[in-house]
Formats: structure tokens, C-alpha cells, sequence
């Protein structure tokens, strides 16, 4: 049986920890400059069918998916070592790393995202994420719906989720409650959709960069923790 910990802190990976959407704009530049109109218009129409199927991206499941339309084609495979080696360490945020090492000093520190089972773990262990939380690596296909999992493997008396989606942050903090202290970061495409993410509540702390929280420390994000206001409260 795992020993409980005072704090365990989650963080997620795409756009919190790493800049995912530079390595999207990457690769829409390397089908622009490798492959045809056809081909990169093609690739990304099934990326999207797949994300609605699955509920994440699927990178190599749509050149999977790809390859039984278009058997012969070679460029596929280029871009599947394109994505593979991919210097995905170049994309991490300044101070992604350094946020990581101050906190695992006062808690288990712990990578919670979401992905397929194959490209995200290559995506953290490329970036030096796996490294940096000693291996404790959960990648769910959707997180908030493996909290239970997640306490059963890393349990504490309190948890911090550092993430860049007020959903995500929003669907956690109305199972754990007032044990989780949520922290957004106003990071990536997501976290700048104001008129979608104005239907959740404020997270408990925002931050405008990962590299901000090292002005934390865990007497400050422990005491940030609320409950969710209520239906009435939101309308006021």
C-alpha cells in the first residue's frame, strides 16, 4: 500500500508544461514544405475526425488511419520519423523544468495528461518531463474521469493540478473539492478562449506563465483552496 503525502502536485504536459501549439504550427510548416496540398489537408481532416472520435489528438493513429487510404504512399513515413524525433525539449516553457525541481523539494511532483498511448509518452520522455518527475508519468485518455486511479497511486492529503483548461480544472475540483488547490496558467489556444472558458468558475490561482508559480510556495496554493461557488453564487 502506497504511504499517503502531505502534497502531490500534477502537472499536465501541452501547453502547461510544453508548447504544444508551436509543435502543431511545426508540423503544419513540415507538410507545407514536404508533402502536397492534398496530402497535409488530408492528414489534418482525419487528426480532427480522430480527435473527435477519441476525445485527444492522435497523431500517429491518423497516419495510421492515412496509410489504409493511401497504402503507397511514402511520405507517410517521413512523417512519422518527422514526429518521433521530434526535439520536443526545445518546446518546453522557460522554466518548466525549474518549476518542477523547486516543488518536488516540498511534495511528489507528477505528470497527469491525456493521450494516446504511444506518441504522449514519447512526447514527456523527449522533453526531459519523465526525467524530471522521476518516471511518475499518467497518461490517461481522460484524465478528470481517473481521479480515483490517480489518489490510489499518488495518495496525500492535498493536491495541486497546474493546467492550462478551466474545464479540466473545473470537472477535478468538483470531485476533490477543497483537497485540490487548481492552478490555471493562461497559456496555448485553449487557455485564451475567453468565451468558452467563461462558462467555469475561476481556479483557484492564475497565472500568466508556468515560470510564475516558482513565486509560490506551498503554504500560499494550500490556503488558495475553495470550494466551487454554487449555481446562485455564478449568477451573481
Amino acid at each position: 500500500m502506497n504511504t499517503p503525502n502531505n502534497i502531490v502536485f500534477l502537472f499536465d504536459c501541452d501547453n502547461t508544461l510544453l508548447d504544444n501549439d508551436c509543435v502543431q504550427h511545426d508540423l503544419r510548416a513540415y507538410l507545407e514544405s514536404q508533402c502536397s496540398a492534398g496530402v497535409r489537408d488530408r492528414y489534418w481532416q482525419i487528426l480532427e475526425q480522430l480527435r473527435t472520435e477519441l476525445g485527444y489528438v492522435d497523431y500517429l493513429g491518423a497516419l495510421q488511419r492515412y496509410r489504409l487510404e493511401a497504402p503507397t504512399n511514402t511520405r507517410l513515413l517521413q512523417i512519422s520519423t518527422y514526429l518521433v524525433d521530434y526535439p520536443f525539449s526545445a518546446r518546453l516553457y522557460p522554466g518548466a523544468l525549474e518549476v518542477i525541481s523547486q516543488y518536488s523539494k516540498w511534495g511528489v511532483t507528477v505528470i497527469l495528461s491525456d493521450g494516446d498511448v504511444v506518441f504522449q509518452p514519447r512526447k514527456v520522455q523527449r522533453s526531459g518531463l519523465w526525467a524530471a518527475v522521476d518516471g511518475r508519468v499518467l497518461i490517461y485518455i481522460h484524465k478528470e474521469q481517473m481521479l480515483g486511479d490517480m489518489q490510489q497511486r499518488y495518495p496525500a492529503q492535498h493536491y495541486v493540478m497546474v493546467d492550462d483548461k478551466p474545464r479540466i480544472l473545473t470537472a477535478m475540483k468538483s470531485i476533490m473539492g477543497e483537497r485540490l488547490t487548481t492552478v490555471f496558467v493562461r497559456q496555448g489556444h485553449y487557455a485564451l478562449d475567453t468565451n468558452s472558458n467563461a462558462a467555469y468558475p475561476a481556479a483557484d490561482v492564475m497565472l500568466e506563465h508556468i515560470h510564475d508559480l516558482r513565486r509560490y510556495d506551498v503554504a500560499s496554493l494550500v490556503g488558495s483552496s475553495r470550494a466551487l461557488p454554487t449555481l446562485h453564487d455564478r449568477r451573481q
